[in-house]
């Protein structure tokens, strides 16, 4: 009994683990699990890996600086990386991750963000 315990605790908490990726369905959501770590859980740039970057994140609440980006811009950023629009090879693509309706979604997000 013991042992039929400890296996469902386990494999409960493995459930815990991999529910957050499978029901990441609003962009917010999305931006909790992929983007706070560097741009903060109010998208201002202060995240908990900014301070090790040599590059400081985008400030997604900046107006002023989110109104100079295209959607174009920031879809292919997300998409395909920082690299790919000529910034950070720290921003990693995230292709492989969001589908491009996700990362449609996640641009509308962070217009929220930036009210812009």
């Amino acid at each position: 009994m013991k042992k039929v315990s400890l296996m469902v605790l386990s494999i409960m908490f493995l459930g815990l683990m991999i529910t957050p990726l499978a029901i990441a369905e609003k962009a917010e959501d999305n931006y909790k699990l992929y983007c706070f770590q560097c741009h903060g859980s109010k998208g201002n740039g202060g995240g908990i890996n900014a301070a090790s970057l040599s590059t400081a994140p985008r400030d997604h609440t900046s107006a002023t600086e989110m109104k100079k980006l295209s959607d174009d811009n920031i879809f292919t950023a997300i998409k395909e990386g920082g690299a790919a629009v000529s910034k950070s090879t720290f921003m990693p693509p995230w292709k492989s991750i969001l589908t491009d309706a996700e990362i449609k979604d996640m641009v509308k997000h962070l217009h929220g963000l930036c009210k812009c």
